[in-house]
């Protein structure tokens, strides 16, 4: 295989702490593996009204939406990170073919090479 694969190591490390980051600002680990992140309230203090019970359902339902996206991402990163270490990165998961170095610098954590997407 032609890449540089402490390269995109480095790159997948950096994204994985960045989602990580991010999903700490708006949710807390449910589990200790780190995978399943539960939405946390913003504010400290209770809604008064019902414009304030409004917002804050409404921040709720924006940080679950945000979290589930933040996970899937998550996921991606964890799995190339384990390819990487059994000697499979880079491999499309449909053909075996090598994925495109220009690929995984547009996504590190791809699964597939261009023809199968």
């Amino acid at each position: 295989m032609n890449i540089d694969i402490q390269h995109f190591k480095t790159l997948l490390e950096n994204e994985k702490n960045t989602l990580e980051k991010d999903l700490g600002q708006i949710g807390r680990k449910s589990d200790p593996s780190g995978v399943v992140w539960d939405s946390i309230s913003q504010e400290n203090e209770e809604p008064t009204d019902r414009d304030d019970v409004a917002s804050s359902i409404e921040t709720f339902d924006n940080n679950e939406s945000a979290i589930l996206v933040l996970e899937t991402q998550l996921h991606e990163v964890n799995h190339a990170l384990e390819k990487i270490e059994k000697g499979t990165y880079g491999i499309c998961e449909v053909s075996g073919e090598e994925i495109e170095v220009e690929r995984l610098e547009a996504n590190p954590s791809a699964r597939t090479c261009k023809s199968h997407l």
